[in-house]
C-alpha cells in the first residue's frame, strides 16, 4: 500500500505528534487485513490485526476518502447492529 500524498488523519484529539506513527501503524494492519477482497467482522479484524474494533471501523472509513486512496469499502449487513466489511482496492488506470 502506498500514498501519493503524506498521511493526514483528523479528529479533535488528533494531535500529529503523538497519534501519527499509531494511526499509520493501524491503518496499514487493517490493510493488510482485509486487502484479499473477503468478508470480515469488526471482531475478526481486531482479531488480525490485535486493534480495537472502534478504531477499525474508524480506519475503514479513512480508507474510503481519497487522500487514503479513495478505495471501495462495502458493508453487509448480517444481523441486528452487526456488519461484515469487504474492501476492494481502487486500481490506477494504467493508460
Amino acid at each position: 500500500m502506498t500514498f501519493q500524498e503524506p498521511l493526514r488523519f483528523d479528529g479533535v484529539d488528533y494531535v500529529p505528534k503523538r497519534d501519527d506513527v499509531r494511526l499509520t501503524g493501524q491503518l496499514l494492519r487493517v490493510w493488510n487485513a482485509v486487502c484479499d477482497q473477503n468478508w470480515y467482522s469488526l471482531k475478526e479484524i481486531a482479531e488480525k490485526t490485535g486493534d480495537p474494533e472502534a478504531s477499525i471501523s474508524a480506519q475503514l472509513r479513512h480508507l474510503r476518502k481519497p487522500r487514503f486512496g479513495a478505495h471501495l469499502v462495502e458493508r453487509l449487513h448480517i444481523a441486528r447492529g452487526f456488519y461484515k466489511y469487504r474492501l476492494t482496492p481502487k486500481v490506477k488506470d494504467l493508460n
